[in-house]
């Protein structure tokens, strides 16, 4: 069986699906409450799982898939830019970790979307503790080389796989 665009989209989509299962699996199973940041990791995850379901079911000529290619690979940077930070926080000397913020509900309902979303992105010491980790690395770092490898199998598979008949 010849690996088809339509078939890279589809596995891409049950990947974006299997992250999220596990997420939700470390919060609800192993007790491991999101940061904010994890949130919009999350949020990232599912909108690249949204753009390679999108992909799957319209299977786009060469055009279209070229259009998604890119989306594919901009919400991947999105996300991947946000776990990248989540990472770099991670690694700061304890003494340059950020104090930490209001909660995300209280920071979501007081303030306006973009001043909520650069307090998120700033970070807080609850983004900082390293709580969950596998072969050394943090769940942040293994979301971060998720998205890379999403974005760019998902750029790529858009752009040389074959589609449908034009």
């Amino acid at each position: 069986m010849a690996v088809t665009r339509k078939l890279a989209n589809g596995i891409g989509a049950i990947a974006c699906a299997a992250c999220m299962a596990y997420a939700l699996f470390a919060q609800y199973v192993l007790g491991l409450e999101p940061c904010p940041l994890c949130v919009l990791q999350r949020v990232a995850m599912i909108a690249l799982g949204l753009v390679f379901l999108g992909a799957f079911v319209h299977n786009p000529g060469r055009v279209g898939a070229r259009f998604y290619g890119v989306l594919l690979f901009l919400v991947a940077a999105v996300g991947g830019s946000i776990s990248a930070r989540h990472v770099w926080l991670q690694n700061l000397p304890p003494s340059e970790v950020p104090d930490c913020g209001p909660g995300l509900e209280y920071m979501l309902s007081s303030f306006p979307l973009g001043e909520s979303l650069n307090m998120i992105l700033s970070g807080s010491g609850e983004c900082a503790d390293v709580v969950w980790s596998f072969l050394g690395f943090s769940m942040p770092a293994w979301v971060f080389a998720s998205f890379v490898f999403l974005g760019v199998a998902g750029f790529l598979s858009n752009l040389h796989l074959a589609g449908p008949p034009e």
